[in-house]
């Protein structure tokens, strides 16, 4: 009976939960009815098969019992029992096929009680043994949400943010095609968006200390290194703000033309032009184009010599 029903168990697509509700088909669903089936159909003729109680208390059912005992634990948000049964099911039937199921499984309750470094653990040692397993590409991904999950704010350090960038890429270059790589170049984009503020974060403290040097060191690393994240126009604009507190009004100038260049519409660049207004920066003619109804302020006057960068 144990042998047709780990049979059967290898016809079948490990059951994902809701860690993939973005990503879930009917073919996912159909799976778990299948593995249901399965189950049904291998048990039916045993009426004395191990229940709840007999699992919780140490009596341990065969595996595929054991295996929907752990899945109904989990389904029921039942995570720490669930991660019990399916570590029980591992060192009783460890070759079993239903085991290999239930170490992914057990990660995913893990990372759902927020068990993140224990779910890594779980998930690099899935990777390890399994790596040509079908269900390795979403190991890669839940071990990378289990990093996502654990960035902090901008203030914070960001060690767990470049570990979260790392996990994301594995994805990506191992998976280029799948659902889960279209959802990791997304996060990676958050990721890269929460660096830049925590550099930007520090880069005001640095200007508001009139800590110049370091706070244009700030904003020029975020200018440079993450160009497409949210913060790159503020990053511009605050150093126009610290040249011109600096008295250096060539570098804000030039400065302040990447900015009107790159985001002509950013109210960004707004600030910036009246900035350069406010010291005097801007000729008669850039101001009565700028008073007129155009979307946004002219460029600011150019140096005599031609940069395509300030810095």
């Amino acid at each position: 009976m144990q042998r047709a029903a780990e049979a059967s168990c290898s016809q079948i697509s490990c059951y994902k939960p809701d860690a993939m509700t973005y990503f879930r088909s009917g073919f996912v669903r159909l799976s778990l009815l299948a593995l249901g089936l399965t189950l049904a159909s291998c048990s039916g003729s045993s009426k004395s098969a191990a229940s709840l109680g007999d699992f919780a208390s140490g009596t341990m059912p065969p595996p595929d019992q054991a295996y929907a005992i752990a899945v109904r634990r989990m389904q029921n948000g039942d995570y720490g029992k669930a991660v019990s049964d399916f570590d029980a099911l591992q060192e009783t039937y460890p070759y079993s096929t239903w085991s290999t199921h239930a170490e992914l499984l057990g990660a995913y309750s893990q990372y759902k009680q927020m068990d993140y470094q224990d779910a890594i653990s779980s998930l690099n040692r899935y990777i390890q043994l399994y790596p040509e397993n079908s269900e390795v590409a979403y190991a890669y991904y839940l071990k990378a949400l289990c990093y996502f999950e654990q960035i902090g704010g901008v203030q914070r350090d960001q060690t767990v943010t470049y570990e979260t960038i790392q996990a994301l890429k594995d994805v990506i270059t191992h998976f280029p095609d799948s659902a889960y790589a279209h959802d990791a170049r997304i996060k990676l984009r958050l990721a890269y968006n929460r660096l830049a503020g925590h550099d930007m974060s520090i880069g005001r403290y640095y200007e508001k200390q009139h800590l110049y040097a370091a706070a244009i060191g700030r904003f020029q690393d975020v200018a440079t290194r993450y160009q497409t994240t949210t913060y790159a126009p503020e990053a511009l604009e605050r150093i126009v703000e610290v040249y011109l507190d600096l008295g250096l009004t060539d570098p804000a100038i030039r400065t302040a033309s990447v900015l009107g260049y790159n985001y002509p519409g950013s109210s960004w660049y707004q600030a910036a032009y009246d900035k350069l207004k406010d010291h005097g920066l801007v000729n008669s003619s850039d101001e009565a184009s700028a008073n007129s109804n155009a979307a946004a302020p002219p460029q600011p006057p150019k140096p005599k010599r031609h940069w395509y960068w300030p810095f």
